[in-house]
């Protein structure tokens, strides 16, 4: 493997904590382009632009524990995606929050991928629950958007297989060569849990008091406002079942 020309031209001391950051960003770099097992501790050490050795007195353990410390790294960047003022109707925060999601995947590309399908030499228990942290930080704060923190079973499995559809979509978006347009993917995903949400409201309590709290703080221009104005005809032209 090739990896990046390295940024940093020559060593220079740094701080034990300086250090430490600038081997995670070089480790990053190199993952974010790359399946972890093709990347070595030379191809760090070389983005960084410094010795093998110094790598290792940073990250005894190896590459094992340099990409479990990149992985919890990259965790606290998506998770930070998650967060939104509960301000302003419930889909639009969705779809900020969205937009920021959808930019952490296509900065990451490759190692976004492998991080989520699995399979790589490097994947450990530790590991995995580093992911599972992520989705379930996710899910508390679609709930929180919610106006639900603690909700009941319908209404947090729903919640939780949205998350699951925005994690293949992404996958299936990189697949796709990124087509389609970030944001038309971001629409789409939003349209996505809104159908969700009413199709559990028909049979859940909670939920339909849920979805009767977001269309009073929705506005025509909102996204449920937009996908109401596009479903509306389809229902119309099913009426003739009823």
């Amino acid at each position: 493997m090739t990896p990046p020309t390295a940024t940093t031209p020559a060593y220079r001391r740094l701080s034990v904590t300086e250090r430490r950051r600038q081997l995670l960003g070089a480790a990053l770099s190199l993952f974010a382009q790359h399946a972890p097992e093709d990347v070595s501790l030379d191809d760090v050490a070389e983005v960084a632009g410094v010795s093998r050795p110094l790598v290792y007195r940073y990250f005894p353990g190896g590459k094992q524990q340099l990409y479990e410390a990149a992985l919890r790294s990259a965790a606290d960047e998506l998770e930070l995606c998650f967060g939104e003022p509960p301000a302003g109707p419930p889909t639009e925060r969705l779809a900020r929050v969205l937009t920021r999601y959808l930019a952490f995947v296509d900065e990451h590309d490759a190692g976004f991928s492998a991080l989520l399908r699995g399979g790589s030499v490097v994947e450990t228990s530790r590991t995995t629950s580093i992911v599972d942290e992520v989705r379930r930080v996710a899910a508390e704060q679609i709930l929180l958007h919610l106006g639900r923190p603690d909700p009941g079973p319908r209404l947090r499995m729903t919640a939780r297989t949205w998350i699951a559809s925005v994690e293949a979509a992404s996958l299936i978006w990189l697949d796709e060569g990124k087509r389609p347009p970030a944001d038309e993917l971001r629409d789409w995903l939003v349209d996505q849990l809104i159908g969700l949400l009413a199709v559990t409201a028909a049979s859940d309590e909670e939920t339909a008091g849920v979805v009767a709290g977001i269309l009073r703080l929705e506005t025509a221009d909102s996204p449920v406002g937009r996908l109401a104005r596009q479903v509306v005809p389809v229902v119309s032209e099913a009426a003739h079942l009823l």
